[in-house]
């Protein structure tokens, strides 16, 4: 990494990143439309409120603070690169309309990966940047009149994942809460909408008949289905060509024999419907719901 300065800027730079576009408003599709995309919803969403309503809604108790990652990255020639914001504004408008005492800030576009010319999709942030970011944002929150900040993302890029790789999120929502728990602020780092969302869904998916995927296989191309399939965020007509590296279930190895695809995908993405994706979609609201209330006792 280079110098802190460099860095700061980099990352003050970012929070100026606007927001990619918003879940649809309406859809064809017989699945219905998920509660994040409702027009008559109660205002949720810091950058589509004016100060006032800022102070106002502070006032009445909303003081809860939601900062969601997402992430740039290629997800298969199917998916486009953009799938983890999108996917991720839905999902923290989901959640903050459930909590019913919480306002979530703009989605970082950024996260923790590594760009590459050989599947031009990807643009990744070091895990140092982003934990500046989180920090800085999460700073910012408490400084506006939140009493309590979530941090919880939709890329696993800064969230851990073995190897000993850094959780930045965690690392970060420790630092601040030991910072602020005496003025009665707290910090909180929301894993189970990532981790233990998926890790369920990959169980029910197998118990299920399905085949096991990663990366751009029928997880993402589901949830992408169900909440912008009519909107272009997947490419339909190429579902049906959609399979990429054979990927083998955790613990083990790999077919030596089974032909290499480097198209972005792990595993097979053509049985991917809407009606899947709704299911962990639902799963990821309501696993971050639960334990949002843990953390803070509302009920």
């Amino acid at each position: 990494m280079s110098s802190r300065p460099f860095a700061t800027a980099a990352a003050a730079a970012l929070l100026a990143v606007p927001a990619f576009a918003q879940a649809p408003a309406a859809r064809a599709s017989s699945v219905p439309a998920p509660a994040a995309t409702r027009l008559a919803d109660p205002q949720v969403e810091f950058e589509m409120m004016t100060w006032p309503e800022v102070k106002a809604a502070l006032e009445a108790g909303k003081t809860t603070a939601l900062i969601y990652t997402g992430g740039t990255e290629q997800r298969g020639p199917q998916n486009v690169n953009g799938g983890h914001n999108l996917m991720g504004k839905a999902t923290v408008k989901a959640i903050a309309l459930k909590l019913g005492n919480a306002i979530f800030m703009p989605v970082l576009p950024y996260t923790p990966n590594q760009a590459s010319a050989t599947i031009p999709g990807t643009i990744g942030l070091t895990p140092e940047i982003l934990g500046m970011v989180l920090e800085r944002i999460a700073e910012q929150s408490i400084t506006t009149g939140f009493k309590t900040v979530i941090l919880m993302g939709d890329h696993g890029g800064g969230q851990g994942g073995g190897h000993n790789a850094p959780n930045i999120y965690k690392d970060v929502a420790t630092k601040l809460d030991a910072k602020y728990a005496a003025q009665n602020i707290h910090v909180y780092y929301c894993d189970e909408v990532y981790s233990k969302a998926n890790g369920d869904y990959d169980v029910w998916l197998k118990e299920n008949g399905y085949p096991y995927g990663g990366h751009g296989s029928i997880v993402d191309t589901s949830e992408m289905l169900y909440l912008g399939g009519d909107l272009g965020w997947v490419r339909k007509d190429l579902i049906k060509t959609a399979v990429g590296d054979p990927v083998p279930e955790p613990g083990k190895p790999r077919d030596p024999n089974a032909p290499r695809i480097n198209n972005g995908i792990q595993g097979d993405a053509r049985p991917s419907t809407a009606a899947l994706g709704k299911r962990l979609f639902d799963m990821k609201v309501d696993y971050a719901v639960r334990q949002i209330r843990g953390f803070t006792g509302q009920k």
